[in-house]
């Protein structure tokens, strides 16, 4: 039998695979061109790294070597992150121990102090009988794979041998970070951070602080009611162990997309059925964990988030009561309240509550393998972004990639759309980012966060 095939039909599915391939490049992140990235490079000579000062000019192929060694340089860096979640792991855990847990204070007396020394000891050998028992924990199975990745075996007690003298061994370079983190942010904040590993840890603060700094720009006149349909958050995080008020008495957990949808679907900003959100990450284990839930939800399975907090005495008295009615309506818009995974003993001073996160929500999250200092989405005008969200991401570079960044940003938010960042970026080079808003968080006498936008010019 012989298939006739109208013209018409030949013409809509051509249409059907060009749109489809249209969207498939649109969602492609490109590294930046030489052309792209020259007016930054022209204004922050001062700045350059030897390698490109060495090729003067710059050619495409001295720049496109420099960006791709920096990518995967910084790639790298996310790895040393995961090595700082399994130290987190080892001095915060509560799950596998009853050793007293090393906050900053003992870590400072690591190596220098004999009962410091021997909590560190009998944790690291509590841990290792955690990560080799037949069914961890999901956040024990990941740092599992991890170490397994860098070729330890838990399986001979020579592989555990050398996994607690790498754990211990790992003690002691966070010690040693920290302390010179201390000293160089006296002088300069970013240099405290721009060498350090790139950690995935998170938690809800910078999410309060995000809310605190939309109302302010509703205030301003800068956003208007409905105004936002589709944001990108660059650096999501997944909360496991983070390094403050670490425990590990729930799953790594990604908050913040949600977060963010939550306020702005409650603040009037965004309708929940058009809004859509995406998330830049280049940690392989935040995107697959994105990735994970979005399966289950498509499966009609709900997402269920452990909201952690530790509210302090030393906070402002507008800082507290602010941040507890953030925290107890945070997940009204997007799921509801559920039973929450009790606080441990050990984990004293930490409070919890739980939301299920509907399907329907979890499915509105995209997330993009990309490195948004170097690499950038070309997008169509309709495809561009009203808003974009960094919390805790430039800090952990210098001022030439921080102007990189901005500019590569700058590409992706439509006309009138705005970054929201908790750094202030260098506005040496340009951008088509301007300076817009500056919220002030007054947390405690001594400690003071920001958040800066900046709205994309035509």
């Amino acid at each position: 039998m012989t298939v006739k095939i109208s013209k018409h039909c030949t013409t809509l599915c051509l249409f059907l695979c060009l749109l489809f391939y249209c969207r498939a490049v649109a969602q492609t992140p490109q590294f930046v061109s030489l052309v792209a990235a020259q007016p930054v490079l022209a204004a922050m000579q001062g700045s350059l790294p030897p390698e490109l000062k060495a090729s003067s000019p710059i050619t495409a192929a001295a720049w496109e070597k420099w960006v791709r060694s920096q990518d995967k340089e910084i790639r790298i860096r996310v790895e040393e992150g995961e090595e700082n979640t399994l130290t987190n792991l080892l001095r915060l855990g509560v799950t596998y121990t009853r050793q007293p847990r090393i906050g900053y204070e003992e870590l400072d007396r690591y190596g220098h102090n004999a009962d410091v020394d021997s909590i560190a000891d009998k944790r690291a050998d509590d841990l290792m009988r955690a990560l080799a028992a037949p069914h961890p924990s999901p956040g024990m199975l990941e740092m599992r794979a991890f170490l397994e990745k860098k070729g330890f075996s838990l399986k001979t007690p020579e592989g555990q041998k050398k996994i607690k003298a790498y754990l211990l061994a790992n003690l002691a370079r966070l010690r040693d970070d920290v302390i010179r983190g201390r000293q160089q942010a006296q002088t300069n904040r970013y240099q405290a951070f721009k060498d350090r590993g790139i950690s995935t840890d998170s938690n809800i603060y910078p999410d309060y602080t995000i809310d605190l700094g939309l109302r302010n720009m509703m205030k301003n006149g800068l956003l208007q009611p409905g105004s936002v349909r589709r944001v990108a958050i660059l650096g999501p995080g997944l909360d496991f162990v983070n390094k403050k008020s670490g425990t590990d008495f729930y799953p790594p957990q990604t908050t913040q997309p949600f977060a963010v949808m939550d306020s702005l679907i409650r603040l009037g900003l965004a309708s929940p059925s058009a809004l859509e959100v995406y998330t830049f990450d280049i940690s392989p284990r935040v995107n697959q964990h994105i990735e994970q839930i979005r399966k289950s939800a498509a499966a009609g399975k709900p997402y269920t988030v452990q909201l952690l907090s530790s509210p302090s005495d030393q906070w402002d008295v507008t800082y507290h009561s602010g941040f507890l009615e953030f925290w107890q309506k945070l997940g009204s818009q997007v799921g509801k309240p559920t039973t929450a995974i009790p606080v441990p003993e050990g984990a004293e001073g930490v409070w919890n509550r739980a939301v299920s996160i509907r399907p329907d929500v979890v499915q509105k999250v995209t997330p993009v393998s990309m490195n948004v200092v170097f690499q950038t989405l070309p997008l169509p005008p309709d495809k561009q972004f009203d808003l974009v969200i960094a919390t805790n991401i430039f800090v952990y570079y210098g001022s030439l990639e921080q102007a990189l960044a901005r500019a590569n940003i700058a590409t992706m938010i439509k006309p009138g759309g705005f970054l929201l960042t908790n750094e202030a970026l260098p506005g040496t080079a340009p951008s088509k980012l301007a300076d817009s808003l500056k919220t002030t968080v007054r947390i405690t006498p001594d400690a003071t966060d920001y958040m800066f936008s900046y709205v994309r010019q035509k």
